[in-house]
């Protein structure tokens, strides 16, 4: 009995370390399948289910895993160790149990419409320029893509124009494990050299690459791709995509968007740069005027409170670096203290006071701390943002400076 009870210790570990069956290798449209629970372990307040099959991808090579369910039980997260996959569970789900998986299957053909796509997309770049994928990630809004190699927008307008000539071809996709004599023979695309059995993906006219993912039947099932942004990434260039729905909505978007801009300019919605770039050219006009008005008008303040002493303007909305030009020329010429406090609304009351020769950190610290404001600068001028009224606040000031002349 002792030797018979050792043997089926035994048996059950070599069960349950044999491979995960891949039934998505067979089937990438497979939503519902049927398997055995061969261990169920609790890890950090979920479980750990290992099936003898499962029609689950596993997080792997840029792509995010699949979710859905095992009988009714949310499986969040699937991962693949050393050939097992493990799926991710809410709750227990015993050894033995036969279970009903069902995949997300929006989720499912999502991740493989953007897959497909970055296939497509990466084979033609990486044609063009003689250069290599060197970092790809699907996240929940877009699909990034990493070259070494330096790439331009204007460059990618081809690209993007002969992917979707592709998609619109509806060309079939060709997955399949050669043997080791074919492989040999076979120019396809790889980050790193491999070994054992090598999974190629094969998108005609487009790319042959290594590839673990899940992907499409036909290129037309990816329906759109649209290249986002080109920028510079360490030493190459980063790349963002969309595809499908994904690539509808953010077109769709960028056409509500430009919409929007159309109606505010006045202009067609196919003339919106021009319209712009008219208006922001007579907006910059219109602040050399402004600047030039807020200039004199500083100056005659200023002159105007010539030799007057302790001073305090209070004016209303103005910005942190007109404030600071008109506290700075009333130091040139009252005399004393020169004090400003304009009053921004929710944004507080911006102030900037300076007195030559003076040491106002203790006043300032002071005011701060009464009326929750936050700033400080050099002894002789200091500026920030008080929070309260300008009543109370001049009423502090004047403690101080009892001779203060307040406007």
């Amino acid at each position: 009995m002792l030797s018979g009870a050792l043997q089926i210790i035994l048996i059950i570990p070599e069960r349950q370390m044999m491979n995960t069956e891949k039934l998505y290798y067979e089937d990438s449209h497979l939503m519902q399948f049927e398997a055995e629970v061969l261990s169920c372990v609790p890890q950090g307040g979920a479980f750990q289910i290992v099936l003898d099959q499962t029609a689950f991808y596993p997080e792997g090579g840029g792509q995010p895993s699949d979710q859905g369910t095992l009988n009714d039980i949310p499986i969040t997260y699937v991962r693949e160790k050393e050939g097992i996959i493990y799926h991710t569970a809410e709750k227990e789900i015993p050894a033995g149990t036969r279970v009903c998986g069902i995949i997300d299957r929006e989720r499912r053909l999502d991740l493989m419409c953007q897959h497909s796509g970055e296939h497509i997309v990466s084979g033609l770049i990486c044609r063009h320029f003689s250069c290599d994928n060197v970092g790809f990630h699907i996240s929940d809004d877009y699909v990034t893509i990493d070259f070494n190699a330096q790439i331009s927008a204007e460059d990618l307008k081809p690209i993007e124009e002969e992917a979707n000539r592709l998609v619109r071809e509806d060309l079939p996709v060709r997955c399949y494990f050669p043997d080791a004599e074919e492989l040999a023979q076979t120019d396809y695309r790889s980050k790193k050299a491999l070994t054992g059995d090598v999974r190629l993906v094969e998108f005609p006219k487009a790319d042959l690459c290594a590839c673990c993912g899940t992907h499409v039947v036909r290129t037309g099932e990816i329906g759109l791709i649209k290249l986002i942004s080109c920028e510079a990434h360490r030493g190459g260039v980063r790349i963002q995509m969309a595809c499908g729905a994904r690539a509808l909505h953010y077109v769709q978007t960028i056409c509500e968007e430009n919409r929007s801009v159309s109606v505010l300019l006045s202009a067609k919605e196919t003339a919106t740069a021009a319209a712009a770039s008219r208006a922001l050219k007579e907006l910059a006009q219109r602040k050399e005027r402004m600047a030039v008005m807020e200039t004199a008008w500083v100056e005659g303040k200023a002159a105007a409170l010539s030799g007057r002493g302790n001073v305090l303007l209070r004016e209303e909305n103005m910005s942190p670096d007109s404030t600071r030009r008109l506290a700075s020329e009333l130091m040139k010429t009252c005399g004393g203290f020169a004090g400003v406090l304009s009053d921004c609304g929710e944004d507080g009351i911006r102030y900037a006071f300076g007195m030559t020769g003076g040491d106002l950190k203790a006043l300032t610290a002071a005011l701060n701390g009464m009326f929750s404001g936050r700033g400080g600068g050099k002894p002789d001028f200091v500026q920030g943002t008080l929070h309260g009224n300008l009543h109370d606040i001049s009423r502090e000031l004047r403690a101080h400076f009892p001779d203060l002349f307040i406007e």
